[in-house]
């Protein structure tokens, strides 16, 4: 298992908690960036969001792409995959923009890219309204990111590329330097289309959070896919989950009770009892998926180390390579799963983790 974490670009991950002691600032995603390479991190993962979803859309929200580009610059091995979101870019700038960041980015000690993508279909109509997005309708989504991204990866192998997309269109664009390494693409989804599209043109896919049986059988449908269309497996599977890590059970328990008591002043972007409305799930699951978001309690990741860690041993057996940990306040929290998780999991070469 690889641990990677959610970079908090909108202060925190808590819908139902105000200052999680996680400004919205460069100072303190440079702080959190070099402890967590420090500590032997393998990803973070870098939200590509115009507006905050979790503290309320006027409340501070960091810019993805910048963001990346500095965070890479600060550190030595961690990789960075950052969103990007069709409906807001145009490839063939993205793919000169990911050539420069590779650059900047160097490789890790194994040669591999210390840069990635996370190509993320729209979802937020208000957002793509204030900003100026294309908001593609759910099925159009997925041909709007299959042309975006075949429009990358031809621009980084060939020279000139042309593509008549009915999204994107491109003639005779030339893109030099092209990256040493092509930037790994990710990409989640769970509906049928969205899964065939990703299993065509992504190299590696992102689970929502779920449960182990959930993980099993949604890797091995993407793999199946992925055999029929290019005879491999996905080369990874990443699932966002939000971890607690406490010495007791008892106190872990606590903390959960504590980040998913509901808060009916809730800055958050729809109101808890829209919510339930429109999720189809009982109170009690709901106040789960309102309060963190992507699923990530659905997993259970709380206990004390060694209840956590048997939980990730049996992920791992599932397929997950790549957990992408959401916790508060991150800075802590990336501390002691470093210290009191790592050591119980089997991990590819890792560094030690040094507080």
């Amino acid at each position: 298992m690889d641990f990677g974490y959610w970079t908090p670009i909108y202060g925190g991950f808590l819908r139902n908690v105000g200052d999680e002691g996680m400004p919205a600032t460069w100072d303190y995603i440079k702080s959190l960036s070099t402890l967590a390479d420090r500590l032997g991190y393998h990803t973070t993962l870098v939200p590509e969001l115009y507006l905050n979803d979790r503290k309320g859309v006027e409340a501070p929200s960091l810019e993805a792409w910048s963001l990346s580009t500095a965070i890479l610059a600060v550190t030595q091995q961690l990789r960075v995959m950052t969103a990007v979101r069709p409906g807001f870019h145009l490839p063939a700038v993205t793919a000169k923009e990911s050539a420069t960041i590779t650059d900047i980015a160097g490789l890790t000690a194994e040669g591999a890219a210390r840069f990635s993508l996370n190509v993320v279909a729209a979802w937020w109509e208000e957002e793509a309204r204030q900003y100026g997005g294309k908001f593609t309708r759910h099925d159009e989504r997925y041909t709007q990111a299959t042309e975006f991204v075949e429009i990358l990866r031809g621009l980084w192998e060939q020279t000139p590329f042309t593509y008549d997309g009915a999204h994107f269109t491109v003639q005779d664009s030339i893109l030099s330097p092209k990256p040493a390494e092509h930037p790994p693409i990710f990409a989640g989804g769970e509906s049928e289309s969205g899964r065939e599209s990703i299993a065509t043109f992504a190299d590696s896919y992102v689970l929502h959070g779920g449960t182990v049986e959930e993980a099993r059988v949604k890797i091995a449908d993407m793999n199946l896919r992925s055999q029929r269309i290019h005879q491999r497996d996905m080369t990874e599977f990443g699932m966002s989950t939000f971890i607690i890590v406490r010495d007791t059970e008892k106190e872990a328990r606590a903390e959960l009770d504590r980040i998913t008591t509901i808060n009916p002043n809730s800055p958050g972007y729809a109101s808890f009892e829209e919510f339930v409305a429109n999720s189809e799930l009982d109170v009690e699951v709901s106040k789960r998926e309102y309060s963190v978001g992507t699923r990530g309690l659905r997993p259970d990741l709380v206990g004390t180390p060694e209840q956590v860690a048997e939980k990730i041993n049996a992920y791992q057996e599932a397929g997950v390579t790549l957990l992408l940990i959401q916790c508060s306040p991150a800075h802590e929290e990336l501390a002691r799963i470093a210290e009191q998780v790592f050591p119980l999991v089997p991990a590819r070469e890792r560094a030690v983790a040094t507080v």
